[in-house]
């Protein structure tokens, strides 16, 4: 069992999102470790990308800002590195394919794994091609997570089997953002995961509120929050860190 599926196994689990060098580096890594004390089982890291086909207008921006202020892949990096000196708390990344390739496959999950890097979700990765990645990853001890949305009905079966870590539930169709409703019939797309694997499933994209956390909780083993925490860092920037906390906290306590 991965690091990443014991998260899993202590209920059910709180992962959070967060743009690394949204607003500063040293902010990420102050607003990581408030998220893990609040609470949350699992962070996600975003590298800032410039073309973030996946997201919604509150993390494209994030990202933005955080290229603006001179974040890299090795920036990202240095803010793992910091986080260990304080925190064991699971960690994935999420990026494109783009920033991975160019940092080298072999030298990126490297890195990964001496930083204690557990998974790495990449929303532009193919099933069909994810080969070359997924078995570099793999002889680093780094899950390459897998997303199953909406649209993947027929094919949830075939990637659900292949699964590492845990799987990524999309919740609705379109880009990553805060959604007042989610009408996907979750259930279903559970219920055929739960067919062919045992591995954890955890529902992100459009939730926002401790309600919606709730329900989503109530069909999967957890749930990802991304955009309602980055408009936190958005609207109170270098000051967002109790904010954060009492959110993390809120959405917690709303799944537990």
């Amino acid at each position: 069992m991965s690091r990443l599926q014991e998260v899993f196994g202590k209920g059910k689990a709180f992962v959070a999102f967060l743009t690394a060098g949204d607003p500063t580096a040293e902010c990420t890594v102050n607003y990581i470790l408030k998220m893990e004390k609040a609470g949350a089982d699992l962070i996600e890291i975003g590298i800032p990308f410039s073309d973030p086909t996946a997201e919604g207008a509150v993390i494209q921006e994030a990202s933005l800002r955080a290229l603006r202020g001179g974040m890299t892949t090795e920036g990202v990096f240095h803010i793992v590195e910091e986080v260990r000196k304080r925190s064991g708390v699971p960690i994935a990344l999420m990026t494109y394919l783009n920033p991975v390739f160019h940092y080298g496959y072999e030298a990126f999950f490297a890195r990964c794994r001496s930083l204690g890097v557990d998974g790495i979700i990449v929303p532009d990765l193919p099933f069909e091609e994810k080969g070359e990645a997924e078995e570099v990853a793999g002889r680093f001890g780094v899950d390459v997570i897998s997303l199953i949305a909406p649209t993947s009905m027929e094919r949830i079966r075939l990637i659900a089997k292949e699964a590492k870590g845990f799987i990524y539930v999309v919740s609705s169709m379109g880009v990553t953002g805060v959604r007042s409703q989610i009408t996907t019939d979750i259930a279903g797309m559970v219920e055929e995961i739960r067919a062919v694997t045992d591995t954890p499933c955890a529902i992100g994209f459009g939730i926002s509120t401790p309600k919606q956390a709730g329900e989503m909780a109530h069909y999967a083993d957890g749930v990802i929050v991304g955009s309602a925490i980055v408009r936190l860092i958005e609207q109170y920037g270098e000051a967002a860190g109790e904010e954060i906390y009492r959110y993390v906290s809120d959405m917690k306590a709303a799944i537990a």
